[in-house]
């Protein structure tokens, strides 16, 4: 018996994404042709690896092992494409960059243009999403998170410390009472993250001003609390580096109620000694560097 070794590519995007629809773009066909190149497999292997339903496919629990098969058989054929193709020294093709909306919104993506230029063959991505991303399932060349990942084959290093703050706009401030301690915020709509929708615990802040307070308005996009926080809705706590050179928006209790949260940077082990990583790599270090005052701006105690 024998089949098509490419098949287990069609397999792995169905796998992962769980959809035909889904998968298809990722492979650059219809779904149509990735359907055919799964049941192809699955004839050849003689066993059903999906479990077809309206919702979608999922994989057969005995199957998981042909999962864990093509996963090596993925990793060797980047491993291959690196170290032998020349990849290592080329600093051509694309670099995925995967990060909290904040850091690669408001952060990188203003500054990665320069990257572009100096680079004009390579191609750039952000994905600037709140949430965790694989970088085994190749979701990301290069992952930024708030924690540092325990498991797997994994490089991570620390990229900054940065601070956040209680905020609310001068217009807000003026036209509702003042707040001269904690118990105080009972009295004001707070804004903040959907708590069944944290996707990480280091996001869970209102705790940390208020056992009993929850968010009144809250956002799974850090840039709509932002932007709610500047038109006068209500208190926010905000990173920082999101809030330098907003003369409208206040510090409330600085003294008194100040964070600090980590940036961590992850690669796989398979992709750190490309060239097209290590530069996108070395440009995220330095430009987090030269910003380093805007990410670390503490001013008394901090709560961690």
């Amino acid at each position: 018996m024998s089949f098509d070794w490419d098949d287990l590519r069609y397999f792995l995007s169905v796998a992962r994404a769980g959809r035909l629809t889904a998968a298809a773009p990722r492979m650059g066909t219809d779904h149509a042709t990735v359907s055919r190149r799964v049941r192809a497999l699955e004839e050849r292997l003689g066993a059903a690896l999906f479990t077809r339903s309206p919702r979608g496919y999922t994989l057969t629990d005995m199957d998981e092992r042909l999962l864990r098969y093509a996963e090596e058989m993925e990793s060797t054929s980047a491993k291959i494409q690196n170290d032998i193709a020349g990849e290592r020294l080329s600093l051509s093709g694309a670099v995925r960059i995967g990060a909290p909306d904040g850091f690669g919104a408001f952060f990188l993506a203003p500054r990665i243009g320069e990257l572009a230029r100096r680079n004009p063959e390579l191609d750039l991505q952000i994905v600037a999403m709140p949430r965790i991303f694989s970088l085994s399932k190749r979701e990301a060349d290069i992952a930024i998170s708030l924690s540092r990942p325990e498991r797997g084959r994994l490089v991570s290093r620390k990229l900054t410390d940065y601070s956040l703050h209680v905020y609310a706009s001068r217009h807000y401030l003026e036209r509702h009472p003042a707040i001269t301690g904690r118990d105080d915020f009972s009295d004001h709509l707070l804004i903040g993250y959907i708590s069944e929708l944290i996707f990480a615990p280091e996001l869970d802040y209102i705790t940390h001003i208020g056992e009993k307070l929850s968010p009144r308005l809250s956002s799974t996009n850090l840039f709509a609390q932002l932007r709610a926080t500047m038109a006068g809705t209500g208190l926010c706590i905000l990173p920082d580096f999101m809030t330098s050179g907003n003369s409208d928006l206040v510090r409330v209790l600085p003294e008194e109620i100040e964070l600090k949260r980590t940036f961590w940077l992850t690669v796989h082990e398979d992709v750190r000694e490309s060239a097209r990583v290590r530069t996108a790599i070395r440009f995220i270090v330095s430009a987090v560097e030269e910003a380093r005052g805007e990410f670390m701006n503490f001013h008394g105690s901090v709560e961690e």
